[in-house]
């Protein structure tokens, strides 16, 4: 099956590095980026991917902000929490607005990502 993957943060480095790296895994390609979250709810109106990769800490609207609004707008739409900011209450919280996993962005954590998109992959 192939998926398509918004990615949302602001570093555009993270952004290009990530595309990269998911576009040279079979099966999925990348349908758009976004800057923060409040364009990533723009983009998943326009652009309705299968799932959206979201940082927490972004300028004009974070993530889980961002993940609540996705969730009444796209409820079908897969979210995966990509963040330097791991802890058992932004689990809970990542939960809560409707993220199913949380994978933190320290070094060798991309094949982790690789993981849970294949995990959701084969629930489709």
């Amino acid at each position: 099956m192939s998926c398509s993957i918004l990615i949302v943060d602001d570093n555009p480095f993270v952004r290009l590095a990530l595309r990269d790296r998911l576009e040279r895994a079979t099966g999925w390609r990348v349908c758009g980026q976004a800057e923060n979250g409040k364009v990533a709810v723009e983009k998943v109106k326009a652009l309705h991917p299968d799932i959206v990769i979201l940082d927490l800490r972004m300028p004009v609207m974070n993530g889980l902000e961002a993940a609540r609004e996705i969730r009444a707008v796209a409820p079908g739409t897969e979210m995966i929490m990509f963040t330097m900011y791991c802890s058992e209450q932004l689990q809970k919280d990542a939960r809560a607005a409707g993220i199913r996993d949380v994978v933190s962005k320290s070094v060798g954590t991309t094949e982790h990502l690789l993981a849970v998109l294949r995990d959701l992959d084969r629930h489709d």
